[in-house]
């Protein structure tokens, strides 16, 4: 019997990249200020606030483009 499967990897973060949350509470645009064994720093990249959270992200897409921060 076959079945499906959903497989998520934790992602690893590298400090100055830029990245999108699509969704939940955390959700905009981020730059990745530091990494720590099990937290990340996320900086805004319009109020350059950061905020330090357990590490949550898992990968699904990477993306080329030439706007970032988006619009909200």
């Amino acid at each position: 019997m076959n079945h499906t499967v959903t497989v998520f990897s934790p992602y690893i973060f590298t400090v100055g990249e830029k990245i999108h949350i699509d969704s939940g509470r955390r959700k905009g645009d981020w730059e990745v200020a530091a990494v720590a064994d099990n937290t990340v720093t996320l900086r805004c990249p319009v109020s350059k606030k950061e905020f330090t959270w357990k590490k949550f992200c898992y990968l699904i897409d990477k993306k080329q483009t030439t706007t970032w921060p988006g619009e909200s």
